[in-house]
C-alpha cells in the first residue's frame, strides 16, 4: 500500500484576491477551495497527495495547471459545465466579493465517473480525506456514505470533514474520523449552544451514529476530540491572528498526514491542532512550513475530561 494520501474534491474553485500591502496592488490567483487546502497542508506535511475532483471550461484549464504547479497529482473526470470560482478584494482589509461563479450540480455520467476514479486511486491510499464543495448541491449527500463505507471496508482510514446532509450521510458509512466546527454542530441542531456540556454531547453523538473518532474545532477555544471513547480538550498554543479563514482544513490535513504516516490518532489530533493554529498566523489558506507545525506539536496537550 502507497503512503500517499487521497484527497476526494468535488468541485475545486479558482480563487482571484485584490490585495494592497503597501503602495502596490497585488493579483494573487490559487486553486482553492476546501479539498485543495487540505491537499496543501498535507503535502508541506510529507505525504503525496492524489487529488480526485471534476474540472470543466476555462476555468478548469486553469485549475488544472495551478493544482499541478502545487506539487499535487489531479486525476480529474472533465465536465460539460464549467469550473466554479470567485474574485475577491482585499484592498481595506475585509473581504469583498467582486464576483462568484458557483458550478453546477453533476451530471450522472460525470458522478460515476468521478466515483471510479476515486475508488482506484483511494484503494491504494492508507488514508481517504472526503472534502465537501462549496455548494452542497454540487453531488448528492449519498455519494458520501457510499465512499466511507466501500474504502473503510477496504482498510482505508477515511477521515471526513463535512456538515450537513453530507455529515449526516457519510456517518452512515461509519468513517474512521469526523472533523466538525462547533458553528456547524449548532446549524446542524446538534448541539443548542457553544458551551462545553452540548458539544461533549454532540460529540459522543456523532461517535454513536457511527465515526470512530471526532474532532471538533471551536474558533477561539481548544478544539475538542473523542478518542477511543474517551473526551479530550486539545489545548494548543494561542498565536496572532492574521487570516482565520482556512485553520480547520489545516487541522483535518494535519490529522490526515500523521495517519498516512503510522501514527497514533493522539499525535494526529496534535498535529492537526498545532497546523491549525499556525495557519492563522499567514494570509495562504493551508499554508505552513512543516518545521513550525512540527515545532509547535510539543506544546500541544490532550486533557482528558471527565464524563
Amino acid at each position: 500500500m502507497s503512503s500517499h494520501v487521497l484527497v476526494f474534491a468535488p468541485a475545486p474553485q479558482l480563487t482571484v484576491t485584490v490585495e494592497q500591502p503597501a503602495d502596490t496592488v497585488e493579483i494573487h490567483v490559487h486553486p482553492g477551495g476546501q479539498g485543495v487546502w487540505q491537499a496543501r497542508m498535507i503535502t508541506e506535511l510529507g505525504p503525496a497527495v492524489v487529488m480526485c475532483a471534476t474540472v470543466g471550461g476555462e476555468i478548469g484549464q486553469v485549475l488544472r495547471a495551478l493544482i499541478a504547479a502545487e506539487d499535487i497529482e489531479l486525476r480529474a473526470v472533465t465536465r460539460e459545465a464549467t469550473s466554479g470560482g470567485y474574485v475577491h478584494d482585499r484592498r481595506d482589509g475585509s473581504r469583498a466579493e467582486i464576483a462568484e461563479v458557483a458550478g453546477e450540480p453533476l451530471s450522472r455520467h460525470e458522478l460515476d465517473e468521478l466515483y471510479s476514479l476515486t475508488l482506484a486511486a483511494a484503494l491504494d491510499a492508507p488514508v481517504a480525506v472526503l472534502s465537501g464543495p462549496a455548494d452542497p448541491s454540487v453531488l448528492p449527500a449519498d455519494t458520501y456514505r457510499r465512499l466511507a463505507a466501500d474504502l473503510g471496508g477496504n482498510g482505508v482510514k477515511v477521515v471526513a470533514d463535512l456538515s450537513g446532509d453530507h455529515l449526516a450521510a457519510v456517518l452512515e458509512g461509519e468513517p474512521y474520523l469526523v472533523k466538525v466546527s462547533h458553528e456547524e454542530l449548532i446549524d446542524d441542531g446538534r448541539a443548542n449552544d457553544d458551551s462545553d456540556p452540548e458539544l461533549l454531547d454532540a460529540l459522543r453523538g456523532l461517535h454513536g451514529d457511527g465515526a470512530r473518532a471526532v474532532l471538533v474545532s471551536r474558533a477561539a477555544k481548544g478544539a475538542l476530540a473523542l478518542i477511543d471513547g474517551e473526551a479530550y480538550e486539545v489545548d494548543a498554543p494561542r498565536l496572532e491572528v492574521a487570516d482565520a479563514r482556512g485553520a480547520g482544513d489545516s487541522m483535518t490535513a494535519g490529522v490526515a498526514a500523521v495517519l498516512a504516516q503510522g501514527g497514533d490518532l493522539a499525535t494526529a489530533v496534535r498535529t492537526g491542532a498545532a497546523a491549525g493554529a499556525l495557519n492563522v498566523t499567514r494570509h495562504g489558506l493551508g499554508s505552513g512550513r512543516a518545521d513550525a507545525v512540527r515545532s509547535l506539536v510539543d506544546r500541544v496537550r490532550l486533557k482528558r475530561l471527565e464524563r
